[in-house]
């Protein structure tokens, strides 16, 4: 049997990884500047994160949620701590888009109406009502168009009164950084306006943080720069380091009943223990601080490129703008300079997703290498 070939893909075979160091079968040592679309958060193999899944798989990899796990309890009891989220509570899922599938499902029962307001160039994920709330036809099947969505361009506060003011949509769903789309971002009047349009209109705010949560951005979620409280916040990518984990952080708003959400695998004993030892390192190693000082110390250094036309995002979420398409780029920084890193739908777009730890002596060493291949 042969794959299902979906993804292009560089000729790099990884085999081992350390820190913000992938290694491939030739022993060739690459920079990890995007960690697997952002899911890397606190480097790869780190010994705590290795040790607590190891220890937690030689007692019980895995039960369903019919039985209880104080893993579960203790990982949303630390979410809610660091996050600052407390009288929230956790749903736990297994993916971004299986998150996003649950929040909106959430604002539906709760509004009971179904149309949904998305923002251009929205990724929200390829499942069946995420991939319809996401500005991409391509990947749009007409199932999934069977569902009701509203695309608007971001920042234009009028656009989503006109809108809202049919009484026909359950939920807002905006990412606090765009990931896919290319960095862009709403203003934090922008975010205010639809907090309070949402609490007029009783309608669900749902804030997308799967890539720019779990401190990528500077802060825990990337909405915290605006001074709002979302009624749902989706989560997955760095929550695991690699595990396959997301959630729904849900508002007190919501009632909880049985059977109104499920899962098999979501929450279960591995993962969690994954998802705690991610925190854990999070909160020890004060990661967020830490992220703040090297994106401060990488945008200074960066301002001086020539070619580099404009920095968007937030913490150690970061696109570099060019003027021309960054194929090619990206094509010698990973074959010459031995440098992994992102792309996105804009397409002049260098995206920098490093693991949180990553250090001010290895983004420059980036550094360096962006300058040689661009001269």
């Amino acid at each position: 049997m042969d794959l299902f070939d979906v993804y292009p893909v560089y000729h790099v075979t990884p085999v081992s990884a350390k820190g913000c160091y992938v290694y491939d079968e030739k022993g060739i040592k690459y920079l990890d500047l995007y960690g697997g679309h952002g899911v890397i958060s606190i480097g790869h193999t780190q010994e705590d994160y290795v040790s607590a899944i190891t220890e937690q798989l030689n007692r019980i990899g895995f039960y369903s949620n019919s039985i209880i796990n104080p893993i579960q309890t203790a990982l949303a009891k630390k979410l809610g701590k660091l996050s600052g989220l407390d009288n929230y509570s956790l749903f736990l899922s297994n993916s971004g888009a299986e998150s996003n599938e649950n929040a909106l499902k959430l604002a539906s029962f709760h509004t009971g109406k179904k149309r949904v307001i998305a923002f251009e160039n929205a990724f929200h994920g390829r499942t069946s009502a995420a991939v319809a709330v996401t500005d991409n036809k391509k990947i749009n099947a007409p199932i999934n168009l069977q569902q009701v969505c509203t695309f608007l361009p971001l920042n234009e506060i009028d656009l989503v009164e006109k809108e809202l003011s049919k009484n026909d949509v359950c939920a807002i769903i905006i990412e606090g950084i765009q990931g896919v789309g290319g960095l862009d971002e709403g203003t934090s009047s922008f975010f205010k306006d639809l907090e309070r349009l949402c609490k007029k209109h009783e309608v669900i705010l749902i804030a997308d943080e799967i890539q720019s949560g779990y401190g990528r951005s500077g802060k825990f979620f990337a909405f915290q720069y605006h001074g709002i409280l979302p009624d749902l916040i989706t989560t997955a990518k760095g929550m695991g380091n690699g595990f396959p984990i997301g959630g729904v952080l849900i508002s007190p708003k919501f009632k909880a009943s049985h059977g109104l959400l499920g899962t098999t695998f979501g929450g279960n004993h591995l993962a969690c223990s994954a998802a705690l030892a991610v925190l854990d390192v999070i909160q020890r190693d004060d990661l967020i601080s830490h992220v703040n000082e090297v994106s401060a110390d990488f945008v200074e250094k960066v301002k001086e490129i020539p070619q580099v036309k404009r920095i968007k995002g937030k913490g150690l979420m970061l696109g570099l703008e060019f003027d021309f398409d960054v194929a090619e780029l990206r094509k010698k920084l990973i074959m010459n300079e031995h440098i992994f890193t992102g792309g996105a739908s804009n397409k002049k777009l260098l995206r920098i997703l490093p693991p949180l730890t990553i250090t001010t002596t290895e983004l420059d060493d980036f550094i360096t290498s962006l300058k040689r291949v661009l001269n």
